[in-house]
């Protein structure tokens, strides 16, 4: 093959693959097109369909990103280790070669049918993949920096969960902050947030003889990135993680608001695997303490739209006046 491939796609459209994606096609004879297949404001993704060696048609899906968040492929493959029937099969990753600082990512391509998945076998999986595997060094966190989005995420190796989640939700708030200026009403609620309510409903997971086994988790589990690949059974698969080391009801953060479609159904059939985590009692508190950082991480996505702000802010004054106490006896 030729060290660049320009393929007229559709609508007359041409594309051209980089060689550094031409050496990594498995078996590929022909580049039979290539079409555009949605964009963000740090991605666009593209439909390679192309024909083999043996005269088979395989299509992949190409995801390219410009400066360092391109790190999908390693969440996925650490994903796909425990559950690979839970996520694509990464196929190759790297850096282009004739566009400066933009990387690529190739898996399998699939025809997606709409909705979410349905909750019975895609909540089996998810409990299989929180409940399998061992973090490589006992320790919440990721081996490199992952990203949501664009917006990086503090992946730093932590031997508490507390930690761990504090420092994390520290970065998406400077984030936030370097990308739209300070906000005198939410900088104003971050220490109750952070002297009173995460010591408060954080520590008693890890405290009077409890521990937290770190589990793997997807990271940005909306219902954007998990689509049904079976229209009969629609089951699903899950992509575009923002993988960590956490404790495993940190994903169920991301369901609590109802625009990301994960109903109470999921919620249920997900416990029926895998037990709320004790003091059970504060379960709800944590659900919104989670969510919190996920609204977070939309305020820093898009860091224009004041209604993320303005959730989080919602949520952190109900916090801080049910726990405004901070940590009391008993709760230990």
């Amino acid at each position: 093959m030729e060290s660049e491939a320009f393929v007229r796609g559709d609508e007359g459209a041409v594309f051209q693959l980089d060689r550094a994606v031409l050496d990594v096609l498995p078996n590929v004879a022909e580049i039979v097109n290539v079409s555009h297949h949605g964009e963000s404001a740090w991605a666009k993704a593209l439909r390679v369909d192309t024909l083999t060696t043996n005269g088979n048609k395989e299509s992949y899906f190409m995801k390219v990103s410009v400066g360092t968040h391109g790190r999908e492929a390693l969440g996925t493959s650490a994903i796909f280790a425990i559950t690979p029937d839970f996520c694509p099969l990464p196929i190759a990753w790297g850096s282009l070669k004739t566009q400066e600082d933009s990387h690529f990512y190739l898996c399998k391509f699939y025809d997606f049918t709409d909705g979410v998945p349905e909750p019975v076998s895609f909540c089996e999986k998810l409990a299989r993949l929180y409940s399998s595997g061992s973090s490589p060094e006992g320790k919440f966190g990721f081996h490199c920096t992952t990203y949501n989005g664009d917006l990086p995420q503090d992946s730093t190796w932590h031997n508490s969960w507390e930690q761990s989640f504090a420092n994390g939700l520290r970065n998406v708030l400077q984030v936030r902050k370097d990308r739209a200026g300070p906000h005198d009403e939410l900088d104003s609620l971050l220490p109750d947030l952070f002297d009173k309510v995460i010591p408060r409903l954080l520590p008693p997971l890890e405290t009077s003889g409890r521990t937290i086994i770190p589990s793997l988790v997807h990271g940005d589990l909306w219902c954007g990135n998990a689509s049904i690949v079976n229209e009969e059974t629609e089951e699903g698969i899950v992509y575009d993680p923002a993988a960590f080391w956490a404790h495993y009801e940190y994903e169920l953060g991301n369901w609590r608001p109802a625009r990301n479609q994960f109903t109470r159904l999921y919620f249920d059939e997900y416990h029926s695997h895998v037990p709320k985590a004790e003091p059970a009692e504060d379960y709800d508190s944590r659900n919104a303490l989670y969510a919190l950082r996920f609204d977070l991480h939309a305020a820093a996505l898009f860091s224009t739209q004041e209604e993320y702000v303005q959730m989080a802010i919602d949520e952190i004054q109900r916090l801080v006046e049910k726990f405004h106490d901070g940590i009391t006896k008993g709760t230990e």
